[in-house]
């Protein structure tokens, strides 16, 4: 399958930009993507260690900040520091360094660890990355590409939602007050450096909430915290500039009336949607195996739901140590779906004839449906029973981030370890080679194979075009 052209070749790098390295000793690349690098640096002025991510995208870049600014006072969510941005050059986003991730913790119970992790330690990361989402959630940020690799966890075990490159804001958010979090205790990373904070903040737009049923389940903050303004926004864009939508997604364009005042109009800045809320997104957004089934339909009506679903197989992960569905294509992700909950059916889901490749994609009864308890071998019935609260085909009925707060399992015995006892890997988990898919091969996971990998299929013609029977 053909892959995506890389960005543009620029004529400097971070190295160069004066601006920079006047404040930054860069130290080492500690992590590239397609549309992004990321260094270790320290500044100079107090030796604090920082993470320098340098975006090649510009409506990548724009979605970061946009999101990390409103959360920037949520003690799950990775810190902005300050950005750099100028004419013809790449945004440059100072976020507070944080050493390893999620995937690690799951490679390192697999292979390093007796007894894998234990009830107290799983909890703990739950209950963090509850956290975490439940802060994007109630400012209507669907992050969009949620997976372990995403998550990363300070050298004390902080752990913080991270790579808002694909993140969308639905509606002007909703402050989060980040006193509701008291429950469980938990706080900034105490390595975390100090940064002087601006006073100077952008408009917002007044007047709209959040989605009805994250209202209903959490309290909202009155206090809107203040904003991080450091640098400024381009506003002359190439006519035919392109985004990729991060590093796993599908191609989006945007132009210059797009993008002409992009603080005026903080949400009508990409080519996806509108400011009402109602506008169709893209469907081809995160990584496959944690990709909800809405999109693997080709949903462009969608919501925070989609990170929900993603968090079932996240959870599913740490609790079984394997990926719960390592679909090779977009095609084989649904079957491995159908394989272990079943096949979609208005039953189950109301309104899927509706989704736009419903009737044009159709696979054969699975007869035994796996199950999620087999999946999860000798877990607790209230450990399937909460993976199975996220893993649902109907959007409407994935329990959200404060609900599942506020779950039995979560709040009984053996409790969430202090994070202080929790078990850190010293490395990013990154690339896993025994994986049959590199957790960071965004290429791989995002694009269909051929047809002809998953066995006999059928193709016959119907008003839409075409139908694909597998069997």
């Amino acid at each position: 399958m053909e892959q995506p052209p890389p960005p543009p070749s620029k004529s400097w790098s971070i190295h160069t930009r004066r601006e920079i390295t006047i404040k930054y000793e860069i130290l080492e690349r500690v992590g590239a993507g397609a549309y992004s690098d990321v260094y270790k640096a320290r500044r100079r002025s107090d030796s604090a260690t920082v993470a320098l991510k340098e975006v090649h995208d510009y409506q990548s870049a724009f979605r970061e900040i946009e999101a990390l600014q409103t959360l920037q006072n949520c003690p799950n969510v990775v810190f902005l520091h300050e950005y750099f941005w100028s004419e013809d050059e790449d945004a440059v986003l100072v976020l507070e360094y944080l050493p390893t991730d999620l995937a690690a913790v799951v490679k390192s119970a697999k292979k390093d660890w007796d007894g894998g992790i234990t009830a107290g330690e799983v909890k703990r990361w739950m209950v963090q990355i509850l956290r975490g989402v439940d802060a994007c959630h109630r400012n209507s940020i669907v992050h969009r590409d949620l997976k372990p690799s995403n998550l990363l966890i300070s050298a004390d075990g902080v752990l913080k939602v991270a790579d808002f490159g694909q993140a969308r804001i639905l509606l002007a958010p909703g402050f989060v007050d980040v006193g509701a979090y008291n429950q469980f205790g938990e706080l900034h990373s105490p390595n975390q450096a100090t940064f002087p904070q601006p006073t100077e903040t952008f408009p917002r737009l007044e007047g709209q909430s959040t989605q009805e049923r994250v209202e209903r389940s959490s309290e909202k903050g009155a206090a809107e915290p203040e904003d991080l303004r450091m640098g400024e926004f381009p506003t002359d864009v190439d006519e035919e500039s392109v985004t990729h939508d991060g590093a796993a997604s599908c191609l989006a364009t945007c132009t210059t009336s797009d993008l002409e005042d992009p603080f005026q109009h903080p949400y009508s800045y990409e080519a996806e949607g509108r400011v009402d809320g109602n506008a169709p997104l893209t469907s081809c957004v995160g990584t496959r195996w944690f990709r909800a089934p809405e999109l693997l339909y080709g949903s462009t009506n969608y919501g925070l739901e989609i990170d929900l679903w993603s968090l079932g197989c996240i959870f599913a992960e740490l609790l079984s140590l394997e990926p719960i569905f390592p679909g090779t294509s977009d095609i084989d992700q649904l079957g491995k779906i159908f394989s272990i909950l079943g096949n979609v059916t208005e039953e189950v889901w109301p309104g899927c004839v509706h989704l736009p490749d419903y009737n044009i994609i159709s696979f054969g009864k699975v007869e035994k449906p796996t199950g999620i308890e087999a999946c999860l071998g000798n877990r607790s019935p209230d450990e399937v029973l909460l993976v199975r609260k996220l893993l649902s085909f109907d959007p409407a009925s994935r329990a959200t981030a404060m609900e599942l707060l506020h779950d039995k399992y979560l709040n009984e015995e053996p409790l969430p370890v202090p994070i202080s006892e929790l078990r850190v890997p010293s490395k990013h988990g990154g690339g896993d080679e025994d994986y049959s898919v590199d957790w960071n091969d965004y290429e791989g996971l995002q694009s269909d194979s051929d047809f002809e990998d998953f066995g006999p299929s059928l193709v016959t013609t119907t008003e839409n075009g075409f139908s694909i029977r597998f069997s």
